[in-house]
């Protein structure tokens, strides 16, 4: 069941993405060769926690830290470690939930550590970028999968692929809530979008194959062809005048 939000409710929920927001800020300014994963996560911890909010990832789901940090050819819920350095040329996806009134923001950056290739880049940048296309899309009125179809024919015209396997998703009390949204599949489907319909769209897109495996520690997800792979996720309001996105810095 999809959960529309209040204007109570979507303030909360700029409040809480707006420390998402903050805290990404901050990790981009710590991504160096030579930190840890581990340090990142204590970074956003304690400014989460110095904004009276709380991760939303720790203990979610048994998941041990507040930051998922995904190296290279991890897609997605790389857990920190003081082992995980990061080297000149690695890029990094970030991703952030922090939770405050009782309200969840959730987003996710890919950054470069120092200077990476050329491919590495456009890689970042054509799923940056394909976020925006999806919200274009996230408009009262259209279906949930207009964001979806806009989403992966701009991935897949630079040859890129997008990641079947995990999908963005509606969020507000509960981190993960109706509808899932996944980032391919044929326009013109699934639910209306309504004023007040809260979404975290998410792009994750792999230089090569979009098929992934995941690790013995049951969280971490690698790319099964050894490729880059980058993320981009906000959460976005779906109003009558147009998307915002509650996870950026205004």
């Amino acid at each position: 069941m999809i959960i529309l939000k209040n204007n109570i409710e979507i303030e909360y929920m700029r409040q809480a993405g707006k420390v998402v927001a903050e805290t990404l800020a901050k990790l981009e300014e710590a991504v160096k060769p030579g930190i840890s994963t581990a340090e990142l996560d204590r970074i956003a911890e304690e400014l989460i926690v110095k904004r009276g909010a709380k991760p939303s990832f720790k203990g979610y789901y048994g998941f041990p830290a507040s930051i998922c940090s995904s190296i290279n050819n991890v897609v997605v819920h790389g857990i920190p470690s003081k082992d995980a350095i990061l080297q000149e040329g690695d890029i990094i996806s970030i991703d952030c939930g922090a939770m405050l009134n009782g309200y969840h923001g959730d987003a996710a950056r890919t950054f470069p550590v120092g200077k990476v290739s050329k491919e590495a880049e456009r890689l970042i940048s054509v799923t940056k970028d394909s976020f925006f296309k999806g919200v274009e899309k996230a408009i009262v009125g259209n279906r949930l999968t207009d964001i979806s179809f806009a989403i992966q024919q701009y991935v897949e015209s630079f040859g890129y692929s997008v990641v079947r396997d995990y999908v963005g998703h509606g969020i507000g009390r509960e981190m993960h809530e109706d509808p899932e949204v996944p980032n391919f599949g044929r326009a013109g489907r699934g639910p209306r979008l309504m004023n007040g319909i809260i979404l975290a769209i998410e792009p994750m897109v792999n230089i090569g194959d979009y098929h992934v495996d995941v690790k013995l520690d049951g969280w971490t997800v690698v790319t099964v062809d050894n490729s880059l792979s980058a993320h981009y996720e906000n959460t976005v309001a779906i109003l009558n005048n147009g998307p915002e996105i509650l996870t950026l810095i205004q």
